[in-house]
Formats: C-alpha cells, sequence, structure tokens
C-alpha cells in the first residue's frame, strides 16, 4: 500500500541507508489493521534538531574532483533541510550521518551551534587568506529553523567583521533579516546572492518545496536586495523536463524584472535513491505526467535517471539536455542577464576580531518543535 502524504513534507517514505546492510522493512498491513498514527492522513511530523559536533566549518571543494563547481571553500550552518526539497541532490548526505535520505533528511536536522566560534578562528589562522567563501552548497542556510537559531546571521556576523567575501544562495526570503550585514559587504565587493526560483506556480512549490518561501516572496527578496544595492541573480535550479522547463523563459524575466543581473541554472539531479524519492513524489502528484517526465530525464542521463559524471550531472546530455540550454542562453541574452555573478574581492579583508560574534552556546540534547 501507499503511505498517505505528510502536511508540510515532500515525501513520507524514509528508505534505507546504503551504507548499512540491515534495514527494517514495515508491514503497512499490521499497521493498517492496527490503526498506526502513520497511516493518518494530513497528519503532521515535528522537526527533530540536533547539535553537529564538527571541529571545522570551512570545507574545501577540491578542484580536481569537482571541476564543475565553481567555488573552492564553502560552508554550511545545517545538515538536513527543513525545506524538504523532493528533488535536493544533497539528501544522500544524511545516510554518512547513519539517517535516511528521505524523511529523515527534512525532520532530523544537525545544528552547528558553535559555527561562528568556529569560523573566527579559521579565518584568524595564518594560512587563510580571505577567499571567497560559499555558504549553502549542501543545504540552505535561510531554512526555517534559522529564524530561531540564528546560526547564519552569527557567520555573516563574523563575515562582515571580517570583510570576508562569501557568495549565497537560498530559497527562503529570510534572506531580507540580514540586509545590514550583507550591505556592508557589498560596499567592499565582497558579497553576492543567488535567490533560487524553480516555478512560478505556487501550487507546484507547495508540494515540490513545502517549507520554502513562495515564489512571489522570492521574487521581492530579489527587488530588496537589488533596491540595497546587494549583487543579486537567479538560480532556475533544478530544471525538471516535462514540469517546469517550458517555465524558463518566465522565469528569468521575473527575476530580470525583480531586479536579478545574472542568471544560472542545473538540471535536475537524481543521485543515488532520490531517484525512488522523486519518481513516488510525481506518480502521487502529477500520475497523468509521470512517465512523460520520466521519459525526458532518462533521455538527458543516456537512458538512465542519472549520470555522476563531473559536466555532465549538472548539464546533462542529448536533445532535450540541449534544448533546456538553448532556451536559457537566449532568453538569458535577450533580457540582459549575465551568466554568473560578479567576481568577488578579499583586498579588504581583515582578520576578524579574536573575541565576540556570537556562535556558542546549545546543549546537546535533542529539541522538537512544530
Amino acid at each position: 500500500m501507499q503511505l498517505p502524504t505528510i502536511r508540510g513534507r515532500s515525501t513520507p517514505l524514509n528508505p534505507g541507508n546504503r551504507f548499512e546492510s540491515d534495514e527494517t522493512v514495515a508491514e503497512f498491513d499490521d499497521f493498517e489493521r492496527d490503526g498506526h498514527p502513520l497511516l493518518e492522513p494530513g497528519r503532521k511530523l515535528k522537526t527533530a534538531v540536533l547539535k553537529d559536533h564538527s571541529r571545522t566549518i570551512i570545507n574545501h571543494v577540491d578542484p580536481a574532483k569537482s571541476p564543475d563547481i565553481p567555488y573552492r571553500w564553502s560552508l554550511n550552518p545545517y545538515r538536513g533541510c527543513e525545506h524538504g526539497c523532493i528533488y535536493c541532490y544533497a539528501r544522500p548526505s544524511h545516510e554518512m550521518l547513519g539517517m535516511s535520505c528521505g524523511l529523515d533528511f527534512e525532520t532530523k536536522i544537525l545544528a552547528k551551534l558553535d559555527a561562528a566560534a568556529l569560523l573566527r578562528n579559521e579565518l584568524n589562522k595564518p594560512g587563510w587568506r580571505g577567499e571567497p567563501i560559499h555558504i549553502a552548497g549542501v543545504t540552505d542556510p535561510y531554512q526555517p529553523l534559522e529564524r530561531r537559531l540564528r546560526i547564519t546571521r552569527q557567520c555573516l556576523e563574523v563575515i562582515a567583521d571580517a570583510r570576508q567575501p562569501v557568495s549565497l544562495v537560498t530559497k527562503n526570503r529570510l534572506i531580507e533579516r540580514d540586509l545590514d550585514l550583507l550591505t556592508e559587504l557589498a560596499r567592499h565587493g565582497a558579497v553576492s546572492v543567488a535567490i533560487s526560483l524553480t516555478t512560478l506556480d505556487k501550487g507546484l512549490a507547495q508540494v515540490m518545496e513545502p517549507r520554502t518561501s513562495v515564489p512571489a516572496d522570492r521574487l521581492r527578496a530579489i527587488r530588496r536586495l537589488a533596491d540595497a544595492r546587494v549583487p543579486v541573480g537567479v538560480m532556475t535550479a533544478p530544471i525538471i523536463p516535462g514540469l517546469t522547463d517550458r517555465e524558463v523563459p518566465a522565469l528569468l524575466e521575473a527575476a530580470r524584472d525583480a531586479g536579478a543581473t545574472w542568471a544560472g541554472w542545473v538540471l535536475l539531479r537524481l543521485p543515488w535513491q532520490i531517484k525512488d524519492l522523486f519518481l513516488d513524489w510525481l506518480a502521487r502528484h502529477y500520475p497523468e505526467r509521470a512517465s512523460h517526465v520520466e521519459a525526458l530525464i532518462r533521455d538527458t542521463r543516456g537512458g538512465r535517471l542519472y549520470d555522476a559524471r563531473p559536466g555532465v550531472r549538472k548539464r546533462g546530455l542529448g536533445p532535450v539536455a540541449r534544448q533546456v540550454e538553448q532556451v536559457v542562453k537566449v532568453f538569458r541574452h535577450r533580457l540582459g542577464l549575465a551568466s554568473s555573478g560578479p567576481a568577488l574581492t578579499s583586498e579588504a579583508f581583515r582578520r576578524p576580531a579574536a573575541a565576540g560574534g556570537g556562535g556558542g552556546g546549545g546543549g546537546g540534547q535533542m529539541e522538537l518543535f512544530g
């Protein structure tokens, strides 16, 4: 039988961890007979927050292994993401923590409560020269938990103190809260922001990206950043063949009209068990289009659902992928959008103050809230 959807979550599935040899399989017939709460329609599930015990915060991206990633240093304040985007390529990272890439990824979040203190220490190391850092890359730094925990805010306070160049990507209008720090960094040519916009269809966004800001709010965030003279662009990522690809011209135009000056894009990526999650989601919400969308995805991956090779994983191959790329290029040119954001400078970088700037605190207990 099929598990019912969960309010505010993109998937009710929790597939087994690929790193573990044993897997627990639920007997849904027994659950149904016993009236198990797992099967209650429209049920809600709280988010569990756990303290992450990482001892470093700046991650190096090896250009030899990932030549298609445009940054060399990244920072992620959270592991897992409450936004719950069904297509998120980062979901398999939760399996490295002994959890599932499914429901666990969006309901069991590890928070790096000491991130700002770690960052201050690392920026003060003699070997650090102020190279640009990308905040995101794995999970969204402005996911709903950030409103309460303020870890990203604390890191940006350290970054602003150091005039450390930084780029950010988010789907959440919460970034507007930090306009004071972003504006200060913009004065030194040390910041760029990209707002991820996948669809203008509010209904599609609500089932595909259930806890993100609605498309209209993301466009307003672009406008507020642009009005504050913070360099801002749009990421049309991912583009899903047969589902969102026809929206590309409208997405780019809406972003340009809101103040975006560049546009990036990525084709849908389905590594590891995300394939099963995504296909189940398609069958639930778009059954009449599911087989067509799957066929188009396979067309962009040589008949498979994914190709992990650098250069191919983000762009795909074949006629469907080439058509998507051509549409992006044509409308980007027509609308006067650049293909990437401004180059960031480290000229103003300085060592941050040795103390202060937040970032500490938090016990090791699990915290639950709705």
